[in-house]
């Protein structure tokens, strides 16, 4: 086992971790806590991207009431011997699982609309939460009965820290667009409008804002201007992509000296999407990860965005029922070419098929948002009309769910939904 460079404790505070506190906020200037060499692996532990504000039971509520200012809590920053602005850093995903010794558990969770939201949100509101117990790498919840299955285990967030200059640009252009909602709310495309409308984007505040180790009146300075960590970026963030699993590798462009390697916000699977928002089954874990350098790889190949090469590790599913979707929203209007409402009604039509055999609108929802599900934008040409697909493994049923198969429905529960909505 590599050695342990980052490790938490899942029943102490974000604030109060044994090596050091990891961060929530993307700043070039927040110190690096661990140091690795090229060729070198260590392991990196994480809490559950809430920091513990989850627990194993059945109250929603706390699904619902989740400060989503205090998120994201990474491992490290990592500084690489050698690594600078223009290089490419190679991370390898050797291994990753959850911490079975410390916490054997995950959540999935449908967020209010009144806080955060979600893909789907208009048509799910309220919060709700399943529970997920994680046996090494197979899950099964006592609110989705009859699924079980191995998942699809990754981080949801990774990247290297950004420069000065980066991070001054994705303000700016994230501003841009708060300010062009407040002026105009139905000029944003594929957002959802209503009293309750989640925001388009989360500027830096200081509310919530842990900086690492950084010392605290420069903490508090920086914080003004340091970036959310909900959003994927060119340094790479919260990308949710359930192939970054084990034996992936990734590059990661380099932005700061030494690269400042950070990861956390670990799935025990996900479904393309992540369409719930809380969509994963989210855990505290970690991972085992080898870093090199490709010098001045962002040139040399032109890349300005993370690449990555997928693993082969499983799981391997075989059969598949897929489900499509077209650029015309529930309402019967036309959009052009629009992958996103293609996406969503791909999505809607699994959910109400779902329903068929005994689950909830909530249960499939989360269905959706856990199992390996293979998401695909099928076309782009065809105009009027996108055509996204959504293909869901057959395997993780305990029953056939094939056409033809309605006499395998049955009574299968409910999650827990708020009954006391944010106001």
């Amino acid at each position: 086992m590599p050695e342990v460079k980052f490790e938490v404790d899942v029943d102490s505070p974000p604030d109060e971790q044994p090596t050091a506190k990891p961060f929530n906020r993307w700043h070039p200037d927040i110190p690096p806590v661990v140091e690795a060499e090229p060729g070198e692996t260590i392991r990196l532990e994480a809490l559950d991207w809430t920091g513990g504000q989850i627990s194993d039971n059945d109250d929603p509520n706390e699904v619902r009431d989740v400060d989503l200012t205090q998120v994201h809590y990474l491992a490290g920053p990592v500084r690489v011997e050698g690594a600078e602005p223009g290089d490419l850093l190679k991370v390898e995903f050797h291994d990753m699982g959850p911490l079975n010794d410390r916490s054997e558990f995950g959540f999935t969770g449908t967020f209010s609309q009144q806080n955060g939201g979600g893909f789907l949100t208009d048509h799910f509101p309220d919060a709700a939460k399943s529970i997920w117990e994680i046996d090494g790498y197979t899950v099964s919840s006592r609110h989705v009965p009859d699924v079980r299955y191995e998942g699809k285990i990754h981080p949801g967030l990774a990247g290297c820290a950004p420069s000065q200059e980066l991070l001054e640009e994705w303000n700016e252009r994230e501003q841009e667009l708060i300010d062009k909602h407040e002026e105009d709310p139905s000029s944003i495309p594929n957002h959802p409008t209503g009293e309750a409308e989640p925001g388009v984007a989360n500027p830096p505040t200081t509310e919530g804002a842990q900086m690492g180790e950084m010392d605290p009146d420069a903490a508090e300075e920086a914080a003004k201007e340091a970036a959310r960590t909900v959003p994927p970026r060119e340094h790479g963030g919260n990308h949710d992509i359930k192939d970054l699993s084990i034996g992936s590798t990734v590059y990661f462009p380099v932005y700061v000296e030494g690269a400042n390697f950070a990861l956390g916000d670990f799935h025990a699977s996900q479904g393309d999407g992540e369409i719930t928002f809380c969509g994963a089954i989210e855990m505290a874990g970690y991972a085992d990860v080898e870093f090199d350098l490709v010098k001045n790889g962002m040139e040399e190949h032109g890349v300005d965005h993370p690449i990555f090469e997928p693993g082969h590790r499983g799981p391997n599913f075989e059969d598949y029922i897929t489900f499509c979707g077209y650029s015309v929203t529930e309402d019967g209007e036309q959009r052009y070419i629009d992958s996103h409402t293609a996406y969503r009604r791909a999505c809607l039509q699994a959910i109400d098929y779902l329903k068929k055999f005994g689950y909830t609108g909530q249960q499939a929802l989360h269905i959706l948002g856990t199992v390996p599900a293979e998401g695909r934008q099928s076309g782009v040409v065809d105009v009027p009309n996108a055509c996204s697909t959504l293909a869901v493994p057959k395997g993780v049923f305990e029953f056939d769910i094939s056409p033809g198969n309605l006499d395998n429905r049955a009574d299968r529960g409910d999650l827990v939904v708020t009954d006391d909505p944010l106001e």
